[in-house]
């Protein structure tokens, strides 16, 4: 059979040695990786860092806007980590993402390393399952003008300093106000970011395809203040009232010092992340294996 992609991105993280296999570096296996695509038939282009810091030679390279215009399919090396940083970028392409993780199975990079090529075969071929993953858009405005923009594929957390009291923050959704809460901080995830820092913090698990979020407070001043699940059709602001030190992070992998009276207004963005799974997977699945349910059962 012929390969459904023909022009492949490959995204690597190249700064660490596989779990699965201590003994190959990480730009070993981009380079097995590689070479197994265009035995497939598939042009390879790598992105820029994963090529110049990895030192693999015989692939042209694209800055990631560019494998986005050129690519019609994104595989990325690493951890969800890494994908969250590709998926933003690569979101408003339109271009789907694989993900192979470099060590324990990730939510979104769920392809082991080992024996990746049976698992990659009937994918090139088309042989997939699909699921789209909404992103937040995030602004801080400062009076009337925005400081900050940025893109989260998981959440948006607004914090205090690390040696600071409480945050005070006052919580509109839909421009209705909801409360003044007093808290360490504050979560806005997506259902992708359900699994992540808000689960930590009392939240639900939401099942990706809900458009909803969850708003979770950290550590709450008032226990009555709980995890909501809200229609993510809404705009959630949150203004900073009082407070030291206070931030906002965005997939933890952006941030903003913020100042009192800065709004962040947390929105829909235009575009959706896409994640192709071999055939036969399913979220619950997932949910099992990251999670450890059923261990010692029959």
């Amino acid at each position: 059979m012929t390969t459904t992609f023909r022009n492949v991105a490959l995204i690597g993280k190249y700064h660490a040695p596989t779990a699965s296999a201590p003994s190959e570096s990480a730009s070993d296996a981009l380079q097995r990786i590689a070479v197994f695509l265009r035995q497939q038939g598939c042009e390879v282009v790598l992105d820029t860092q994963s090529a110049l810091h990895s030192g693999l030679s015989g692939f042209p390279s694209m800055d990631v806007d560019g494998l986005g215009r050129h690519c019609d399919l994104g595989l990325v090396v690493g951890g969800d980590g890494t994908m969250l940083g590709v998926s933003r970028h690569l979101a408003q392409y339109g271009t789907p993402l694989i993900g192979i993780n470099q060590g324990r199975l990730g939510f979104v990079t769920d392809i082991s390393l080992d024996g990746f090529e049976e698992t990659l075969t009937p994918m090139l071929q088309g042989e997939y399952e699909q699921d789209e993953r909404p992103l937040m858009r995030a602004r801080v405005m400062r009076e009337d003008a925005c400081v900050f923009e940025a893109l989260a594929m998981n959440d948006v957390v607004v914090n205090r300093g690390g040696t600071s009291g409480m945050v005070e923050l006052r919580i509109e959704v839909g421009g209705r106000f909801v409360s003044n809460q007093r808290a360490d901080g504050l979560i806005v995830a997506t259902p992708t970011g359900s699994t992540a820092y808000a689960l930590s913090a009392g939240g639900p698990m939401m099942h990706p395809s809900i458009p909803a979020w969850v708003m979770a407070p950290i550590a709450p001043h008032n226990l009555s203040n709980r995890p909501i699940v809200l229609s993510d059709a809404n705009e959630v602001t949150i203004e900073v009232v009082g407070g030291r030190d206070v931030s906002a992070n965005f997939d933890m992998q952006s941030l903003a010092s913020l100042q009192h009276g800065d709004r962040i207004l947390v929105s829909r963005a235009d575009h959706s992340v896409r994640f192709l799974h071999p055939r036969g997977w399913n979220y619950f699945a997932t949910l099992r294996k990251k999670l450890g349910w059923n261990e010692g059962g029959a």
